[in-house]
């Protein structure tokens, strides 16, 4: 039997994290002010929009679509939609992530283009915010970041045929491949060990065992870190959740 406490797991539930976004409004070369454009290859992410207003552009095999944020909406998503985040006017979104946080953690690809694709050296050097840097220096860094990934994105928005998309995928799959031991092992902590024990609790349920109900415990957390620069805006994070 699996305990119905997950032991050393103090995640939202499900597995799921949660963090604070106000998305970027640096103006890009389309004039359209917003985040990096970006996929997850193993974990759907759902945005609640808290304030402002603004859309997410997305592009799947099935096409582009935008879809408009407004405050009360919740929009979501599953791996290998490529979304782009659009601020029109201070949009702020509370962002829910499978996995105890691994889109933030490690599962996502920027749309660079394919030269910086190549391999994950290449790719970290285009990417990687330097932790030790000034907030000056950060910012640019995930200025250019972004301005590098609308490339290859616009290249994928505006191809012709699947090719081209089912391309970056594949480069996409090659680059996280050297961490997927890592992230299937926090699947399993997370969200395989929440779903497994939800089913011990429903056989203790069954057999009038309630014993799981006295483990009861109440948890409450303050952000880890404010302002973080994210792929889409600046973040503010939860320790326990990410």
């Amino acid at each position: 039997m699996v305990s119905a406490v997950i032991p050393g797991f103090t995640g939202l539930p499900g597995a799921v994290a949660v963090s604070h976004l106000c998305v970027y409004d640096w103006p890009a070369a389309d004039g359209v002010r917003g985040g990096t454009p970006h996929l997850h290859l193993t974990c759907s992410e759902a945005y609640v929009v808290t304030g402002g207003r603004g859309s997410v552009q997305t592009l799947t095999t099935s096409g582009y679509e935008v879809t408009p944020l407004l405050p009360g909406t919740v929009a979501w998503f599953t791996p290998g939609t490529i979304h782009r985040l659009v601020n029109e006017d201070d949009l702020r979104i509370t962002v829910l992530m499978q996995n105890n946080g691994l889109p933030e953690a490690g599962d996502a690809v920027l749309t660079l283009p394919p030269t910086y694709l190549a391999d994950p050296g290449t790719y970290a050097a285009a990417t990687v915010i330097p932790a030790d840097a000034t907030e000056e220096e950060q910012a640019r860094v995930a200025r250019a970041r972004r301005d590098l990934a609308l490339e290859g994105y616009r290249a994928l928005r505006d191809a012709e045929g699947p090719e081209p998309l089912a391309a970056f995928h594949r480069a996409a799959a090659a680059l996280v491949r050297p961490r997927l031991a890592e992230w299937r092992e926090r699947w399993r902590r997370g969200a395989e060990a929440a779903a497994s024990a939800t089913g011990d609790q429903l056989d203790r349920l069954e057999q009038g065992d309630t014993s799981h109900l006295g483990d009861a415990v109440v948890r409450a957390e303050l952000p880890a870190a404010h302002g973080r620069f994210g792929m889409c805006g600046r973040l503010d994070i939860y320790k326990g959740t990410v």
